[in-house]
C-alpha cells in the first residue's frame, strides 16, 4: 500500500467557448447541504425535511457541494438534458425529478404536465460509490492493477471540482468556510481516537526524532485538527503481538493526505476558477505540465511540502476538469475529439509507467506522471459520456439504497476504512481458538483465505462506524443527525403522497 492511495456552479463560460448554458450545468451532490439560502418560495432539496429547491434559468439553484466524496450526492439537475440545453440554447422551463427520481407527468385529465422537482444525478452518485469500494479493496488486497482499472482519486477530485465551481457563484469566503466546517468535525472525531491510542501507547510528539523536535513536534499535531500539512505519528509503536500491529499509525493516518489535498484545492479554487474563465485550456493543462516537472525528479521539493505540491499537480487537472464539466465546456468538444485526445494521453501514461515501474510494478500511485495522465484521460471519458440519470437504470436500481448510503457517509467511510481493515485481524485471530479450528488443516485453510475473510468482515465494521460516528457529518452540515441515511424514508414518503 502506498501512502498516496490511502484513501477518494459557476455557469459563466470561459472566453472562447461558445454556446455555454446560461446557468450552471448538471452538478454532483454531497453529503452536505447548500451553502446559501434557497430561493424565495423554495426549500433546499435533500435537507432535513426532504424538500426541494427552486431553479434559476432552467437549472437548479443553490446546489450543494462538498468534499470530494461527500456523502449525500444531492445533485440538482434539470428534468431533461436536451442537446439544446447542453450546447448553449436557452434551457426549457423544465423541472426534474423528486428525491425518488420521479419526473413530472400528465395530470389525471391528461391535459398538462405536473411540475416536478430537481433530482439527483445518480450516475455521478454511482461513480463515487465505485470509487469508495475500489479504495477499500485496494487497501485490503493491494492489487496494483486496480490503479489502472479505475483511478478513484482522480474521479473523486473531478467530482469535487465540479461542485466547487458551482458553489462559487456565491461569495468565495462563505463557500470556503462552509467546506472547512463540513470537513473538520468528522476529522476531529477520527483524530481524537487516533491520538488517544498513540498517547496511551506512550508516544510523545516532542520526543519523536522524526517529529521535528521539542518545538515543531507539538505544533505539527495541529494538522490533526486542520489538515494543512502532514500529521505526525511514529512509524512503529507497540508490538506485533498487540491488538494492532506496530505500523498501525502509519496505515491509519494514510487517508489524511487526501484531506490535505482537498483543503488545498478548496483554498485555491477561487483563483483557479478565475484563471479558468480567462484561459481555460492553460489552466486545465498546467497541472499536468507541473507534474512533468515535480513528479519526474526534474525538480525536487523536499519533505512534506514536496509531497503536497506533487499531489496538487497530479490531481489538479482532474479538479479543473470538474470546472469544465460544471460549465458545459466538455460538451462543447466533439466526443470523438475528446475521447481520442484522452486515449492518446492515457497511452502516454502507460508508456511512461512501463519505463518507471516501482517496487509494486504497475501501481500508478507510485508513478506521478503516469497517474496524472491516466486519471485525466479516464475522467474526460467518464464525464463526456455522463448520462445524468435521475434514477438508476435496470439492475443497478437494486443498489439504490447502498449507493445513497455511501454517498451520504463518504467522509466516514473514507476516514475509517483503513483502521477498520486492521481491526479485522484480531477478530479473525479469535477464530483460531474455535474447537473445529484446532487441526493444522483448518488453520492452514484460514491462513490461505484470510484476506477474503477480512473483506467480508470490514463491511459490517464500516456499517458500525456509520452508525456510531456517521451522524457527525450531519452535525457538521447543520442537519438533523441521521443514523442510516439510505434514502428509504424519503422514498416511502414520496410513495405515500
Amino acid at each position: 500500500m502506498t501512502a498516496h492511495e490511502y484513501g477518494t456552479a459557476d455557469g459563466t463560460p470561459p472566453p472562447g467557448v461558445p454556446g455555454t448554458p446560461p446557468g450552471p450545468g448538471p452538478g454532483y451532490g454531497s453529503s452536505l447541504p447548500a451553502d446559501s439560502a434557497p430561493a424565495p418560495g423554495s426549500r433546499p432539496y435533500g435537507d432535513a425535511t426532504g424538500t426541494t429547491a427552486g431553479t434559476a434559468g432552467g437549472y437548479p439553484a443553490g446546489t450543494t457541494a462538498g468534499w470530494p466524496y461527500d456523502g449525500a450526492g444531492e445533485v440538482r439537475i434539470p428534468a431533461q438534458k436536451t442537446a439544446d440545453a447542453v450546447h448553449g440554447a436557452a434551457p426549457a422551463d423544465t423541472t426534474g425529478a423528486d428525491s425518488t427520481g420521479t419526473t413530472g407527468g400528465a395530470d389525471p385529465a391528461g391535459t398538462e404536465k405536473k411540475p416536478a422537482v430537481p433530482g439527483r444525478d445518480r450516475y455521478l452518485d454511482l461513480l463515487r460509490s465505485i470509487a469508495l469500494v475500489r479504495v477499500v479493496v485496494y487497501h485490503l488486497f493491494g492489487w496494483a492493477w486496480l490503479s489502472v482499472l479505475f483511478p478513484s482519486m482522480g474521479v473523486m477530485f473531478a467530482l469535487a471540482g465540479s461542485l466547487m465551481a458551482r458553489s462559487l457563484n456565491r461569495p468565495a469566503l462563505s463557500v470556503i468556510k462552509s467546506r472547512v466546517r463540513r470537513l473538520l468535525p468528522p476529522l476531529w472525531v477520527f483524530s481524537a481516537l487516533m491520538l488517544g491510542i498513540l498517547f496511551v501507547q506512550g508516544w510523545s510528539p516532542a520526543k519523536d526524532p522524526d517529529g521535528g523536535g521539542a518545538f515543531w513536534g507539538p505544533i505539527s499535531v495541529f494538522n490533526y485538527l486542520v489538515p494543512i500539512g502532514a500529521p505526525p505519528y511514529p512509524w512503529s509503536i507497540g508490538s506485533e503481538s498487540g491488538l494492532l500491529e506496530s505500523s498501525w499509525a502509519d496505515q491509519a493516518a494514510g487517508p489524511l493526505w487526501y484531506l490535505r489535498a482537498y483543503l488545498w484545492f478548496v483554498l485555491a479554487s477561487p483563483l483557479l476558477l478565475w484563471a479558468f474563465r480567462r484561459v481555460p485550456w492553460a489552466t486545465l493543462l498546467f497541472p499536468l505540465a507541473l507534474t512533468a516537472v515535480v513528479g519526474t525528479g526534474l525538480v525536487t521539493i523536499p519533505g512534506e511540502t514536496g509531497n503536497a505540491v506533487q499531489d496538487f499537480a497530479v490531481y489538479g487537472s482532474c479538479w479543473v476538469l470538474g470546472f469544465a464539466h460544471n460549465n458545459g465546456m466538455l460538451k462543447q468538444i466533439p466526443r470523438y475529439a475528446a475521447v481520442s485526445g484522452a486515449a492518446a494521453l492515457m497511452a502516454f501514461g502507460l508508456w511512461w509507467a512501463s519505463g518507471h515501474l516501482g517496487s509494486e510494478g504497475w501501481d500508478l500511485n507510485d508513478i506521478p506522471l503516469a497517474q496524472a495522465t491516466w486519471s485525466f484521460g479516464i475522467v474526460v471519458i467518464l464525464l463526456q459520456y455522463s448520462p445524468s440519470w435521475q434514477t438508476l437504470p435496470g439492475r443497478l436500481a437494486k443498489w439504490d439504497k447502498l449507493i445513497t448510503l455511501s454517498n451520504n457517509r463518504a467522509v466516514t467511510i473514507y476516514l475509517w476504512h483503513n483502521l477498520l481493515i486492521m481491526a479485522t485481524v484480531p477478530i479473525l485471530d479469535l477464530a483460531y481458538d474455535l474447537p473445529f479450528m484446532q487441526s493444522d488443516t483448518a488453520s492452514s485453510w484460514l491462513d490461505s483465505t484470510e484476506l477474503f475473510w477480512q473483506f467480508v468482515l470490514v463491511w459490517p465494521l464500516i456499517g458500525l462506524a456509520i452508525l456510531s460516528v456517521g451522524w457527525i457529518e450531519d452535525l457538521a452540515a447543520k442537519r438533523k443527525p441521521r443514523l442510516w441515511p439510505n434514502g428509504a424514508k424519503k422514498k416511502r414518503a414520496a410513495r405515500a403522497h
